[in-house]
């Protein structure tokens, strides 16, 4: 078990008991998404897709901020320079930061998100990327592009319309405003809310309770409902069956069911487990 935190580019790396956790530390800036933040996340991630003893990536910020988004200081220098300013570097920045956050989304662990402070313009793009988005009480979310002249991005034009719907969507789009963390849960952004001193350890707790589901068949799940809102229902019958036919020839599905059969407890049991915490 490696518990002593790992400093890289611009975040620092924590692996214990089968959770990876991603702390952006850049507070200075907000802990803008820079280059050197987002080589850390390709990295990293390379790291979890070759280590399965990591069940759980747990990503957060510092210093009273997740990720205030893209560095506006770069912005104003990169018009300045002939060789940065242009369309095209733009797009090709961009479709390198996709090529990363869709091997984000497509992990094939859970991805949790602890928000506090803000996250802004692509930080709000990088949280939406999460499996569960955590929030203490004073974080903020905003699609903060428009108050810029910018378009969103980060994946936010696919992630936030199915989170919220369309007109919310709109809403937070088209005027920039700033979407608080209850407000945020009440339209479902966010499972929990936290004080601020208690958010990361219950989003380290969390983690723990999700370390100890079934990897094989988190892994499909979480694959398929990602891509249920593009797949016609033949299709899905078809994904379910063949996920569930692997599922079920799992060393883990077999040990639950001997262990239900045996004694009639389930060997995954997140109210239980939530319970025992409690306590």
């Amino acid at each position: 078990m490696d518990t002593d935190p790992e400093t890289l580019r611009a975040s620092q790396l924590r692996i214990d008991a089968g959770v990876a956790e991603l702390s952006h530390q850049r507070p200075d800036t907000r802990n803008a998404l820079s280059s050197d933040l987002q080589q850390d996340y390709a990295e990293l991630i390379d790291r979890i897709e070759r280590d399965h003893s990591i069940r759980v990536l747990l990503i957060t910020g510092s210093g009273g901020s997740f990720s205030a988004g893209g560095d506006v200081k770069f912005m104003h220098a990169r018009l300045a320079d002939p060789s940065l300013g242009t369309a095209d570097y733009m797009r090709g920045r961009l479709r390198r930061a996709h090529q990363w956050l869709t091997r984000l989304r497509e992990l094939e662990v859970p991805v949790i998100a602890a928000v506090d402070g803000p996250a802004y313009g692509a930080g709000f793009g990088l949280a939406m990327q999460a499996d569960f988005v955590l929030a203490s009480t004073r974080a903020a979310f905003c699609a903060s592009f428009a108050r810029l002249g910018a378009v969103p991005d980060f994946g936010l034009l696919h992630t936030l319309p199915r989170a919220v719907g369309l007109p919310r969507a709109k809403e937070l789009m088209l005027t920039a405003r700033r979407l608080g963390a209850q407000e945020a849960q009440a339209w479902g952004l966010v499972h929990a809310v936290h004080a601020p001193e208690a958010l990361l350890p219950a989003a380290r707790a969390f983690a723990k309770r999700l370390c100890l589901g079934p990897r094989e068949a988190t892994s499909m799940t979480k694959n398929l409902v990602n891509r249920s809102y593009e797949t016609d229902c033949a299709a899905m019958f078809a994904a379910e069956a063949n996920a569930q036919a692997v599922a079920m020839q799992t060393p883990y599905h077999a040990q639950a069911v001997a262990d239900f059969a045996r004694d009639g407890a389930f060997r995954y049991d997140w109210d239980q487990l939530s319970k025992g915490e409690a306590t």
